[in-house]
């Protein structure tokens, strides 16, 4: 094993919560030992997510890379996506098998996140040229009947079908494995996950439309105009298929039946508020089921169903109750991006707080696949006979590095394309700031104390803090 390095990390500076710090280092020495090596595959480094050597999960793989990006000369985030797009849409060969092609379809967000950040837009060229990202969008939206294919590359049958009224998917293709959607609260008390309409797949195309759209843009591709209107009529059908105005969320629907709603709250109806469907009136109403203690705040938040559910299990049972940081971050980021930017961040604190106390209460000192929401403590496995996957950076890092800079440290926006920091410093004493941040060629230190901000840099940027517009220079 290579030895630890911090070369090319960002470093930050709390001194309120030197814990976090701590944490926010070791997500970064777990996610070290995910940077894989091998023979035979389109991408070698790649990120490994931990679980088998010989399989790559598509979503676990694009929530990587959205912390990947801060550190890419060490982390391949967006390149480790090689390893889908070359078996699923250019005939290429691969030693690694694909566990679910079905997975969602998250490509198109990460790619334009990553080159937001970093500024390369020669990635983003390169693979909108070679039309992978266009490619899998038509791959999710045209799969055959579920259990009819299996692509050559994968190892599970096909759950996925567009049916013209909305998407049939599953549990474990989703990634939300034995979440209790499919069950309760419809008259005929059907179980099952085959007998809905999914809408967060519905609502994760929207997002790929817009992200296409706004690459098309960034690319200088006439198509934007079309992808945008892609969006559109996917944002209305999600709108007027899954929003119940009653509740103030999204469900899914039954599939024989979608007028009706199969009433079970979980955090995947914020994917349609980063997908940016929603209007103010449905943000709000999110955002209150968002810091209603009974739903999906309280002491950890973002349980993977709702408190009140009769499914909740308060030791986390997998997807039944158990934190879960891919989710937790998307409906973070959700809030922060739509109007509720104060309870994005004190979700983000929570639950970086929780996970803190986890990794000094509980042996082994790690961090998890998931965690309990009433305790510090890693959630419980599908079974509920032991404790989830440990060393999960993985996905798991996004608390600790994304959540910790974006949400407690206030960098808000960094742009690599405009040389531009969005940074909402908060008021709080001590030092608090990054050292070593580097985007679009710069590296920037920039540290804030008792009222005095101080800045150093290679290159000229705009850093606008506290909303005041300021030049930085070497």
């Amino acid at each position: 094993m290579k030895a630890w390095s911090s070369e090319n990390i960002p470093e930050p500076v709390y001194a309120r919560r030197p814990a976090w710090v701590q944490l926010y280092w070791s997500a970064w020495r777990l996610a070290a030992g995910h940077v894989a090596e091998r023979e035979g595959v389109p991408q070698s480094p790649y990120m490994d997510e931990g679980f088998d050597r010989n399989t790559v999960w598509i979503w676990d793989t694009c929530f990587m890379a959205a912390y990947c990006k801060y550190a890419p000369e060490r982390f391949p985030g967006v390149e480790s996506f090689e390893n889908f797009y070359g078996p699923l849409h250019e005939g290429k060969s691969s030693t690694l098998v694909i566990q679910h092609p079905d997975n969602p379809p998250l490509f198109a967000w990460l790619e334009l996140e990553h080159a937001r950040f970093t500024g390369n837009l020669e990635r983003l060229r390169s693979v909108w040229s070679r039309g992978v990202l266009q490619k899998h969008d038509a791959f999710f939206q045209h799969q055959p009947p579920p259990r009819t294919q299996t692509h050559p590359a994968a190892r599970y049958h096909n759950d996925l079908h567009w049916t013209g009224t909305g998407f049939l998917w599953s549990g474990v293709a989703s990634g939300m494995d034995n979440t209790p959607r499919g069950r309760g609260g419809d008259p005929h008390g059907i179980e099952g996950h085959e007998r809905i309409l999914w809408f967060d797949a519905l609502a994760q195309q929207a997002l790929s439309a817009r992200c296409l759209a706004e690459i098309a843009d960034l690319v200088g591709d006439p198509s934007a105009a079309e992808w945008r209107r892609i969006f559109a009529e996917r944002a209305a059908r999600l709108n007027d298929l899954h929003w119940c105005a009653e509740e103030g969320i999204y469900h899914d629907v039954l599939a024989e039946s979608p007028g009706e709603f199969v009433r079970v709250k979980t955090p995947a109806a914020y994917w349609p508020l980063l997908a940016g469907v929603c209007t103010p009136v449905q943000a709000e109403a999110l955002a209150k089921l968002a810091a209603d203690p009974r739903v999906f705040g309280g002491g950890a938040p973002w349980p993977s169903v709702s408190r009140d559910d009769p499914a909740y299990d308060p030791s986390g049972g997998y997807w039944r109750g158990g934190v879960w940081l891919p989710l937790a971050y998307m409906a973070t980021k959700a809030l922060e991006r739509n109007g509720h930017a104060a309870l994005a961040d004190a979700h983000a604190r929570a639950l970086i707080d929780h996970m803190c106390r986890t990794w000094r209460e509980v042996y082994p000192h790690t961090i998890w696949e998931a965690y309990a929401p009433e305790a510090p403590r890693p959630a419980t496995d599908k079974e509920g006979g032991g404790r989830v996957r440990p060393d999960f950076c993985g996905w798991s890092a996004l608390g600790p590095v994304s959540l910790f800079l974006e949400n407690v440290l206030g960098f808000r926006e960094i742009s690599g394309l405009t040389r531009t920091v969005v940074w909402d410093c908060p008021d709080e004493p001590g030092s608090i700031g990054i050292r070593n941040l580097r985007f679009g060629g710069v590296c920037a230190d920039l540290l804030y104390k008792n009222g005095k901000l101080t800045t150093a840099t290679n290159l000229p940027f705009t850093l606008v803090f506290r909303g005041e517009r300021l030049k930085c220079c070497p």
